[in-house]
Order: C-alpha cells, then sequence, then structure tokens
C-alpha cells in the first residue's frame, strides 16, 4: 500500500519487503528523508515521487502516461464485465490472492482486483500510476511502481496470479515482455494474457500505413484527429462497418472512444498476434491447463468477424497454470 502525507511518501512494509534492484535482485531500503530506495550493496538508488517507487523514465510509452492521466475511463460495473471476461477469473475467486497487474495504466483493473479482495501490484512504465493512485486511493491493498516490465522490482515466482490486458504488444519484443512477466507467476499460480489480434492482409496494411503517420504527430495534432474518430464511433452503421477499415471505437462513452482511438493510433510500437503464436508461448514458458478465452461481446455476427480476424483492436486472450 502507498499514501501520501503532504509531499512525503510512506511505503508500506509489505511492498518494502517486496521490492529488488530490478538490475540485480538485491532488497532495497527506503530513505524516507531523502525518498529513495537504496540498494546497499551496490550502491544504487531510486527515487519515490508522489508516493510512488519509480524505476524508470516513460520513454517510448509517453503516450500513455498522457491519455491515462487526461481522460476519464472508468466505468465500475463494464470493468468488472470486462476483467472477468479477459482474465478467466471470477471475482469471488480472488480473495487473498497475491496479483500482478503487469501493466496496469490508470489502475481499472487493479481497483477491480482489489475491491474483489486481492492484495494487489500494479506496474506501469509510465506516470498513468499516479492516475492508479487516485483511482484506488481507498483501497489498503494495492501497491504501485514505475517499472519497466522486462525489469519488475519483484523476486520470482512472488504471485498466485498475474494478469496483462492490452499492454504487452506496445514493446518492441512482446515475447521478451511475456516472458518476463511469467517468471512472476507462483507455480500451481495463473497466469492470463491478452494481445492485440492479427487482422486479415488489407486490414493490417491499411492500419499500419496509417500508424506510421500518426505515430509521427505532436499529441495535440493526433487529438484531433481522434475526435474526429469518436465522432464517426457514435454514428450508427458506420461505427460498425468503416471501422473495420480504418480503427477508431464505438464505444458507448465519448470519452472512451477518444481514448481507446488515441490509445490505437499513438504508441511507438503495435504488434499484433495470433492465438497458436501465443498459446507456443505459453507452453514453451512452462504452464498448462491452457484455457483460450472468448471474446467479451457476443452475438453471430460478431462471433463470425472475429473468427475470420476481421475486427480491429480485438484479441488473442489466454489463461495458463504454471507447472508445479
Amino acid at each position: 500500500m502507498m499514501k501520501e502525507t503532504s509531499q512525503e511518501s510512506i511505503l508500506s512494509l509489505e511492498l518494502l519487503e517486496a521490492l529488488r534492484n530490478p538490475e540485480n535482485g538485491f532488497p532495497l531500503e527506503y530513505e524516507a528523508g531523502q525518498n529513495l530506495l537504496i540498494d546497499r550493496q551496490s550502491s544504487r538508488s531510486f527515487p519515490v515521487l508522489k508516493g510512488i517507487p519509480r524505476f524508470v523514465e516513460q520513454e517510448h510509452l509517453s503516450s500513455f502516461g498522457l491519455q491515462w492521466n487526461k481522460y476519464e475511463v472508468a466505468h465500475p460495473d463494464e470493468d468488472r464485465a470486462t476483467f472477468s471476461a479477459k482474465t478467466g477469473f471470477e471475482l469471488s475467486e480472488l480473495q487473498g490472492l497475491k496479483i500482478l497487474d503487469a501493466g496496469c495504466g490508470g489502475g481499472r483493473y487493479s481497483k477491480v482486483a482489489a475491491e474483489a479482495g486481492g492484495l494487489v501490484s500494479g506496474a506501469d512504465h509510465t506516470t498513468a500510476v499516479e492516475k492508479a493512485l487516485k483511482l484506488c486511493s481507498h483501497l489498503e491493498h494495492v501497491s504501485l511502481v514505475q517499472a519497466d516490465l522486462k525489469h519488475l522490482p519483484f523476486p520470482p515466482q512472488s504471485f498466485d496470479f498475474v494478469f496483462s490486458i492490452g499492454v504487452m504488444h506496445h514493446d518492441k519484443d512482446t515475447r521478451a515482455v511475456f516472458d518476463a512477466v511469467a517468471r512472476m507467476v507462483k507455480p500451481g499460480g495463473r497466469y492470463s494474457v491478452w494481445l492485440y489480434r492479427k487482422n486479415q492482409w488489407w486490414q493490417e496494411i491499411i492500419n499500419s500505413a496509417l500508424r506510421r503517420i500518426t505515430t509521427r504527430m505532436a499529441p495535440e495534432k493526433l487529438e484531433t484527429w481522434c475526435r474526429v474518430g469518436a465522432w464517426l464511433g457514435g454514428i450508427p452503421v458506420i461505427n460498425k462497418t468503416l471501422n473495420k477499415v480504418i480503427n477508431f471505437s464505438n464505444h458507448p462513452n465519448w470519452e472512451n472512444r477518444v481514448c481507446d482511438t488515441f490509445d490505437w493510433y499513438a504508441p511507438a510500437y503495435q504488434y499484433h498476434h495470433t492465438t497458436e503464436e501465443l498459446k507456443s508461448w505459453f507452453e514453451q514458458a512452462g504452464f498448462e491447463n491452457l484455457k483460450i478465452l472468448p471474446p467479451e461481446k457476443t452475438g453471430s455476427f460478431y462471433r463470425w468477424c472475429y473468427e475470420h480476424n476481421l475486427l480491429i483492436g480485438s484479441g488473442v486472450n489466454i489463461q495458463g497454470t504454471k507447472s508445479s
């Protein structure tokens, strides 16, 4: 848990006992007067800013820090339903589990898991953790760190359940992130991952060409175009046809549509994967009892489009159990 008193940070004993130098695995000590976490063996230190340990800068993921801190996109009922659909966990199963939200963003799913009784650690590469801290401020058992998912500040095999929803494909090496996060799962623990799905070849060509333009835009200019996309996403028929060619969100909420569309076009990296590819990663990382999770939405036409890889922005989604 992390709370804030004026500008001084107070880190819980549980978090301090868990944190490690991500570079060498050595334990860290908290120097409250300096707001630093210090590795005494290597003299390496890491700042604690606004109540959150910081192990990295935002780097190529700065667009996420911008979007999650700017937009209000949390909707409790929807977030609970999405969490269950994309992790394969019922909320009643989470009580007392040590949980890692790998790529927590603004904290929507960390909040869901903690409200269901989980002991949650949320990690994100960006300043979106500041939004997560505000969103989860009423919860005792949420800890947050700004860290690279490939170099997490926790001991291996320290979580009962690890999940990552829509994050790993934004690194230059999705597989490297998957493997690094997989090492956080205890034997017998479960691991759920959702990645962008690979679409039809013509959709990939069109959207890759567009992203070559949008990833070079200033955020303010791109946001203007995303507002156009959000407007289109509110027009019946168009929001279920044209967005199969050029991606824009058709979420019922305007702010979510802007944020989701920005989320698609802004990041420097965005890779798309197949179910077979993700399944092979789980198997090679030592997971069994794999469950291919179906999409959250239903309906015969939707499922037909999904199965034929026609839904831009849809996902491949698997849960597995770490071999004992």
